[in-house]
């Protein structure tokens, strides 16, 4: 009987030895950094990537557009009741994109066991530059649009005592009196006037080009992540969502386009650098393949980095100058429906883009 236990016994201590002896192979063995090989297929991987070229470039094209159209369409018009659905489905696109795709991927990247614990694992870094983004484009936005509406003013007050000048040459004594007040009186209507449509109109403008500006720099490095992979398994699924991705964010920005009211020229570059973005980084991704490595700490830290500015214009852009003015417009204020329509809307495109992180 004894035997018997000192056996069990000896058994057990033999077990928890081997078990020590294991566990930190098993925890190397998860942590790795070196590229795996399995399902690695470049010419297979080269027809995917092709793919979603011609397929990302073609969503992106068809969902900035789609807003566009209101010149020739009146339901997709700014005023209407439809634009402001459109625009709080984008906004949860957008929104989504950074909480739930760009910045865990972001955090993961500058997470990695193949950076160094110290500093990388001892502080969050990935909350750290979202914050500084968001609180920069903060910066930018309030700084942009004092800039142009003070460049505005002086202006149109230029304007206006051009013209006072020149009525007061051709005025009488007695009556260029009155004609002044009169003019001083139409000038400052006409300053405030001109004030609240043009600030609307500059505050639509910075926004669509800071909004831009976060879109283009995820949209590039997932890009590149994407041509540079050549297992097709990885590639496949990502192909569709990235597609539906690229289509959702587009309709996102054409609606801010739209409503900045650009010259035809201006629209035309924005929507072609939009919809070029996430293929350009395909490409380039392509051609870097043999000699990126998504695991050496260059890359992750390059990537965690722009992907976490990139999160953190999104959210303050989607929160700010898409949610917040949309909803607060005394239009959706006074209108039970549509304020329950645009509800909707956002809770929809938020919930579809989140959707869309199991694959992507």
């Amino acid at each position: 009987m004894i035997n018997l236990k000192q056996t069990r016994s000896g058994k057990q201590l033999v077990f928890f030895c081997c078990l020590l002896v294991l566990l930190p192979s098993l925890v190397r063995g998860e942590c790795t950094c070196d590229l795996e090989d399995e399902d690695v297929n470049k010419s297979l991987a080269l027809k995917y990537k092709v793919a979603a070229i011609a397929s990302i470039l073609v969503a992106g094209a068809i969902g900035v557009c789609s807003p566009l159209l209101g010149k020739f369409i009146k339901a997709l018009r700014p005023e209407k009741n439809i634009f402001f659905m459109i625009k709080a489905f984008a906004a949860g696109v957008i929104l989504s994109t950074g909480f739930i795709h760009v910045l865990p991927d972001a955090s993961e990247s500058l997470t990695s066991p193949c950076l160094n614990q110290n500093p990388w694992g001892k502080f969050p870094f990935a909350g750290l530059v979202a914050m500084a983004s968001a609180i920069g484009t903060l910066m930018v936005d309030a700084f942009a649009t004092s800039y142009f509406s003070k460049s505005h003013f002086n202006k149109t007050q230029h304007t206006v005592s051009d013209e006072e000048q020149k009525g007061q040459h051709e005025s009488h004594l007695h009556l260029h009196t009155h004609a002044i007040h009169g003019h001083s009186h139409g000038s400052i209507s006409l300053v405030e006037g001109l004030g609240s449509s043009s600030a609307q109109l500059l505050r639509h403008r910075v926004i669509s080009q800071v909004l831009e500006l976060g879109i283009v720099v995820h949209s590039v490095i997932i890009g590149i992540s994407l041509g540079a992979s050549q297992s097709p398994k990885t590639i496949r699924p990502l192909v569709a969502a990235l597609t539906f991705r690229q289509f959702f964010e587009g309709m996102g920005l054409g609606g801010c386009i739209s409503q900045a009211e650009f010259k035809s020229r201006a629209v035309a570059i924005m929507a072609l650098f939009f919809s070029l973005t996430t293929p350009v980084g395909i490409a380039i991704g392509i051609g870097i393949s043999k000699i990126y490595d998504e695991n050496s700490p260059t890359a992750l830290i390059v990537e965690g980095m722009f992907n976490t500015a990139s999160a953190g214009i999104l959210i303050y852009m989607a929160l700010v100058d898409l949610l917040a003015a949309d909803f607060m417009n005394p239009k959706l204020q006074n209108n039970g429906m549509l304020q329950a329509g645009a509800s909707v809307s956002l809770l929809l495109g938020a919930a579809l883009m989140s959707l869309l992180a199991i694959w992507a």
